[in-house]
């Protein structure tokens, strides 16, 4: 049975503009994703909020995942804040599946976010969850919070973004979709 390990973020400290934060919204999606998932055949377990980055990597590399779903909003830097948009989806450099899953759910997501042209699959080393993590693993950044338009994208689009990388799992699990609705 195809498992995956949501790991939606640990960043209270990460605002919104115009309110919530990037671990409350994170943890939306990764709330509404779990029936689509388990609806399809798949097994999750998921990060304990109360805990740290470091607890969560553990929790994962003590698991046999077949994929490791990081879920996260993007900042841009201080000097372009509130000016960026789109979505990255973070691999590892080296990880053929990684690779994978990220275009997968990159391809995927161009279908919802309303600027198909800014969603991106991107390698990195520099991303701790990916370069630490035994299973293939993504760290998508949904869309930037600092940035009004994306926010709001963002709150009001829980369920649709939790569907589609629903989708992007199964699809990366070669198992069908199954809507529990």
């Amino acid at each position: 049975m195809p498992s995956v390990f949501l790991s939606p973020s640990l960043q209270e400290f990460n605002s919104y503009v115009g309110g919530g934060n990037e671990e409350y919204y994170m943890n939306l999606v990764a709330d509404e994703m779990i029936p689509y998932l388990t609806a399809s055949g798949i097994t999750v377990v998921r990060n304990d909020i109360e805990r740290n980055l470091r607890y969560a990597i553990d929790q994962s590399n003590a698991g046999n995942y077949g994929l490791h779903l990081a879920l996260h909003s993007n900042a841009a830097p201080e000097n372009l804040s509130g000016r960026l948009m789109g979505t990255d989806v973070y691999y590892y450099t080296t990880s053929t599946n990684g690779k994978r899953a990220a275009e997968i759910i990159a391809n995927n997501f161009k279908e919802i976010y309303p600027y198909p042209e800014r969603v991106r699959a991107v390698p990195t080393t520099q991303l701790v969850e990916l370069r630490q993590t035994r299973a293939p693993a993504v760290l998508i950044e949904v869309a930037y919070h600092d940035n009004e338009e994306d926010a709001m994208w963002i709150r009001n689009n829980i369920q649709t973004i939790a569907r589609n990388l629903s989708i992007s799992v199964a699809d990366y699990f070669g198992v069908p979709f199954v809507d529990p609705n």
